[in-house]
């Protein structure tokens, strides 16, 4: 194992000298040298990537592999778009059932408000406003940094879609939320309209006897454990589609395009720490929790979570930590999993920035009005899809359809995912743990000293 473990590391960082070799190649003329180089170091990295199933390993070798094609066969990568509208394809084939099942069940899931009583009001109107700010933040980072703006893909990248009817009122706006009807709405990608067909179903399903529920209720849960395992199964496709996309787009347009890339994740780090400093640290001040207490509390689960990007690893973790800190066990176990599917703040920080992100790189100025429209769809429907894997880009393929945005540069963003998605776990994991501190001061059960 320790022979194998010792390959493995050679194989990773032998690629990585191969390739800086050959792009030092390259700028001193030797052409083809540089080629033959880049692509040894590339098969080393095959040979690490082979002894690593991870989706997130596949993804940045594919993402390599596709600038690498991109540069030195440009020709052959702008023929390569198939599997990358294979994959948006597929993925939009699955978010309105995915969306109606997890929506209405987690509703009729938690239909006993009267035994939770006042902490489920409190945690809901607390995960709310933070996701809320989360949103804003986002959108107005994005808007500041203009990452997008100068990426030009190509038109016929991707599927274009057609933009949603744009209320011209308020009146107008709030009757096009309400679905006319509902097998139409799913076929125009309709997202929102969606989202509330399955809020409202979801409410009279709670609210009927619960031996009339229950054939209901397993039904649902059926086809959203089916659709999660499909969704699972369609990921499997990421890694290829992520670098069919990068590798089209560099053919077409140089490697130049790869800097907005660069910049969104600095934009998103930025915007992270901004959450941070305005909106988490006040919260603790104002409800006097303890910074390093907590800090210390919540750090190792958050770290788990940057670590292995998946929030359901860091859960068990979490939960323990919070109740050491003085949570009672019964706010935990009702806040930590109930905030995974309405309290995930880096998800919603970085939803609304890579909306905004697809339509600067589509050349497409995004009105107030419009931006206002998106938010309102990413508030609703980034409720409805926790614990998917790759779920934020279920949510932003919604959203891009429902307010007419091409999807073609969401692809190139999946190149990029799994950096920010480490940055975006930990702040769904230290969100949802702040939220259980906060609800158990709020009911005066914190045993935690106030600094």
């Amino acid at each position: 194992m320790a022979k194998i473990a010792y390959l493995e590391r050679v194989a990773l960082v032998g690629g990585v000298l191969l390739l800086a070799a050959g792009a030092a190649c390259g700028l001193m003329g030797l052409h083809e040298t540089g080629v033959a180089v880049r692509w040894v170091g590339v098969a080393a990295l095959i040979v690490f990537a082979v002894r690593r199933p991870s989706l997130m390993v596949w993804t940045f070798l594919a993402m390599v592999a596709g600038v690498e094609l991109g540069v030195d066969a440009p020709a052959v990568a702008a023929q390569v778009r198939l599997p990358g509208d294979l994959f948006l394809r597929l993925v939009k084939m699955i978010v309105a059932p995915l969306l109606f099942a997890t929506m209405t069940t987690g509703i009729a899931g938690h239909s006993d408000l009267k035994s939770v009583g006042r902490v489920a009001v409190k945690a809901l109107i607390y995960f709310e406003v933070v996701t809320t700010l989360g949103l804003l933040i986002g959108a107005v980072a994005m808007n500041l940094s203009g990452a997008g703006w100068g990426l030009a893909v190509p038109a016929e990248a991707g599927v274009a879609v057609q933009a949603a009817a744009v209320p011209q009122g308020w009146q107008e706006f709030v009757l096009h939320i309400f679905p006319e009807n509902i097998a139409q709405a799913v076929a125009q990608d309709q997202i929102l309209q969606v989202a509330v067909f399955a809020l409202l179903f979801g409410v009279a399903l709670a609210l009927v006897s619960k031996e009339k529920r229950a054939p209901l209720m397993g039904v649902l849960e059926g086809l959203a454990a089916v659709m999660f395992r499909l969704t699972k199964i369609i990921m499997y496709l990421a890694p290829l589609a992520a670098g069919a996309a990068i590798a089209y787009t560099v053919g077409k347009m140089g490697v130049g395009t790869l800097l907005p890339l660069a910049k969104l994740v600095g934009t998103f780090y930025a915007g992270l720490a901004v959450f941070l400093l305005l909106v988490m640290l006040p919260t603790l001040w104002i409800f006097r929790i303890p910074v390093r207490r907590f800090l210390q509390a919540a750090g190792e689960p958050a770290a788990i979570g940057f670590a292995t990007t998946t929030s359901e690893a860091a859960l068990p973790l979490a939960m323990e930590r919070m109740e050491e800190f003085g949570v009672p066990r019964w706010i935990v176990s009702f806040v930590i999993p109930t905030g995974y599917s309405f309290n995930l703040t880096g998800s919603s920080l970085y939803l609304s920035m890579a909306a905004v992100f697809v339509a600067q790189a589509a050349g497409i100025h995004l009105s107030v009005g419009r931006q206002i429209e998106m938010l309102l769809v990413l508030m609703v429907a980034s409720k409805g899809v926790a614990g998917v894997p790759r779920a934020v880009l279920v949510v932003l393929l919604a959203t891009a359809a429902s307010i007419g945005l091409p999807s073609g540069p969401i692809l190139l963003i999946l190149g990029v995912d799994t950096v920010i998605d480490m940055g975006r776990t930990m702040l769904n994991v230290l969100g949802n743990c702040l939220a259980s501190a906060v609800v158990g001061k709020r009911e005066g059960q914190l045993s935690a000293p106030s600094f």
